[in-house]
């Protein structure tokens, strides 16, 4: 078996380990399946990117590849954190300022007290989608078993081959636990734990 490289031997690897190289034609419908699954699972490094929300009246719209919030910071470079809509609402009703909380809603941002601006938020975006016309992207270079094995399970789950699905999905699901705890190595590898507030 050659490497995984880009779309094309990705494809010809699922394939070749589904069995299934006759349903060719619906292979950018299950990569894009195994895309929206492992968009709802995996949070690391990777994802991450830094954008900017302009606010009308506190309100702004979120990137179209965004997924979750890491971190939001208000124009003056303050952080600040998510709140329930409802709290947030209660709290600064009809009420100015600079923000110091946010929701989101639907595409939508809410910070409050209301004001205008720009938000600097550092988030989780969407795998970039692997197509003919963009062959490859990181997770592809990082953990081309993941995408492999999550393809794998699709072509099973379309076929109703149980053996297959059974077999595809905890090697995709090991796959993805890799990629979780090297990132956390990273991240945290020499940490140390440090205690906010007060102390006695």
């Amino acid at each position: 078996m050659a490497a995984i490289t880009d779309y094309a031997s990705l494809l010809i690897d699922a394939g070749e380990y589904s069995g299934r190289d006759d349903v060719a034609h619906l292979f950018p419908r299950f990569v894009a399946l195994a895309e929206a699954k492992m968009n709802r699972v995996l949070r690391i490094a990777d994802m991450e990117t830094v954008g900017t929300v302009v606010l009308t009246n506190g309100d702004g719209t979120l990137p179209a590849d965004f997924l979750e919030a890491r971190e939001v910071l208000t124009p003056d470079g303050y952080s600040i954190g998510a709140w329930s809509l409802s709290a947030l609402t209660d709290r600064y009703r009809n009420r100015g300022g600079y923000p110091q909380g946010y929701a989101v809603v639907g595409t939508t941002i809410m910070a409050r007290p209301t004001a205008n601006g720009n938000l600097t938020m550092t988030y989780y975006a969407n795998i970039p989608p692997l197509t003919r016309t963009n062959p490859t992207n990181w997770l592809l270079e990082k953990a081309p078993d993941a995408y492999l094995y999550a393809l794998v399970e699709e072509i099973g789950i379309w076929a109703k081959n149980v053996e297959l699905v059974s077999g595809a999905r905890p090697l995709k699901e090991n796959a993805m636990a890799g990629l979780t705890l090297a990132d956390n190595r990273a991240r945290w590898g020499n940490g140390q734990v440090t205690l906010s507030g007060v102390t006695p």
